[in-house]
């Protein structure tokens, strides 16, 4: 299999383009390297099934040109920063929503019938069912990055309605583990390594959150491909647990073996679009087999760990 991989030098298109290459796929990576890391890709780049281009999805001239010979096309660039979307509001339009209508017209022009699209569970902004299903509601939206990302899904079904291209539409809750660079996970470890004896946390604490490590991410992600053959495929992706900031802020504070003082900002949730309560229910993706590795307990500590052996990941982002 041919895949190509938008923003394959990230946390998640890093870490993915290593699983399709030790399974025996042809990888194309491209990334502009706003946020990804060469560095990432340094066991990709030994591989002789591996090629990877310097592309913006968004200003590129040729996009199309890297598209031709593709089999499945793994959409996961995108403007992954949620919170201080307001202080730049056209950033999750361009990143994430023109983006993804650049990538399916280059997918039409040159054949490429399939796409793997990250979406997320914000799209249910603040929903009334918890665990939330694939066929909920959609109440208003509350966040600039949720709201794009609706609109990215809304045009992969439109493009597969019109010219017959298939969509896996995955609504990730927050992911974690390896080359995680971004996150209240990577937020705290970076506060206590600058100043261990004090944190500050946005909101109560309260808030219930849900994440998954990213191997399971990506089991999940191959096994729809391989077992599901719908036209427009929408899953969910998380564990069948939550957690609340307080949780994970003494599983950091454990293993990091600091005991902060905590300053709260006050209210149930961080920032504006935060969403104070996050279930996603994945009975879907768990009928096709599919059940995660490891908790969220399981998913924090072991980020707390990786975080502690690169440290230089933490002490880059003071500078």
């Amino acid at each position: 299999m041919r895949a190509l991989v938008t923003g394959a030098a990230g946390f998640i298109g890093s870490n993915l383009t290593d699983r399709l290459l030790a399974q025996g796929w042809s990888v194309r990576g491209i990334d502009n390297f706003s946020s990804g890391r060469r560095e990432f890709l340094a066991n990709a780049e030994r591989h002789a099934s591996f090629e990877l281009h310097e592309a913006d999805l968004l200003t590129s001239p040729n996009l199309k040109d890297l598209f031709a010979g593709i089999d499945i096309v793994f959409h996961l660039a995108a403007n992954a920063d949620v919170r201080f979307g307001p202080d730049h509001p056209k950033k999750d339009l361009e990143q994430n929503t023109i983006c993804t209508a650049n990538v399916l017209e280059a997918m039409r022009e040159c054949s490429v019938g399939r796409i793997v699209f990250s979406s997320t569970g914000s799209v249910y902004g603040e929903p009334g069912v918890f665990p939330t299903p694939e066929d909920a509601p959609f109440p208003v939206q509350t966040s600039l990055y949720g709201a794009s990302k609706l609109a990215a899904e809304g045009l992969i079904a439109a493009y597969s309605e019109s010219f017959g291209i298939q969509g896996y539409i995955f609504r990730f809750v927050s992911i974690l583990g390896e080359r995680y660079t971004h996150g209240h996970v990577f937020d705290f470890c970076k506060q206590l390594l600058e100043h261990p004896d004090r944190l500050r946390v946005l909101g109560d604490g309260t808030q219930r959150k849900s994440y998954l490590e990213i191997q399971d991410c990506i089991n999940a992600i191959l096994i729809v491909i391989e077992k599901s053959d719908e036209k427009i495929q929408i899953f969910n992706l998380g564990t069948d647990e939550y957690c609340m900031v307080n949780d994970s802020i003494g599983w950091i504070c454990e293993r990091l073996g600091v005991n902060p003082k905590r300053e709260y900002t006050g209210g149930n949730r961080g920032w504006i679009g935060d969403n104070p309560f996050i279930f996603l229910d994945c009975s879907r993706v768990r009928a096709l087999g599919w059940s995660p590795c490891l908790t969220i307990e399981q998913g924090v500590r072991k980020t707390v760990r990786y975080l502690q052996s690169n440290e230089r990941l933490l002490r880059e982002r003071f500078e």
